[in-house]
């Protein structure tokens, strides 16, 4: 008599299925985010822009983008572009220009 049971997880076949490695998602489709906060900022005004889908080089670029476009410094925290200052609508005409669809969040 044969050892062993039901054994659906253990065999060959179902050990080699692994998930599909996702694709980028186009820039025209990311939910990218622009607003103003001053939450953890000692008071300051900063614009923060979420929900970019890319690598950190590409941030960057698109940072110093940003930056020329709105004239002002920023940064690149954790993957949320940071600006100094109320500058939504600069950003979000760069962002229009890179070919993203941000959309203005918060009051």
């Amino acid at each position: 008599m044969a050892k062993g049971g039901w054994q659906e997880f253990s065999r060959a076949e179902s050990l080699q299925r692994a998930a599909p490695a996702s694709e980028p998602t186009p820039k025209g489709q990311q939910r990218v985010r622009v607003q103003r906060t001053k939450a953890g900022k000692g008071g300051k005004m900063v614009t923060a822009i979420t929900g970019l889908e890319a690598p950190e080089s590409e941030l960057k670029t698109l940072l110093k983008q940003l930056n020329a476009a709105a004239g002002t410094g920023g940064t690149v925290k954790d993957g949320v572009i940071e600006l100094q200052g109320d500058q939504v609508a600069p950003a979000l005409a760069a962002l229009e220009k890179a070919g993203y669809r941000p959309k203005q969040a918060g009051g």
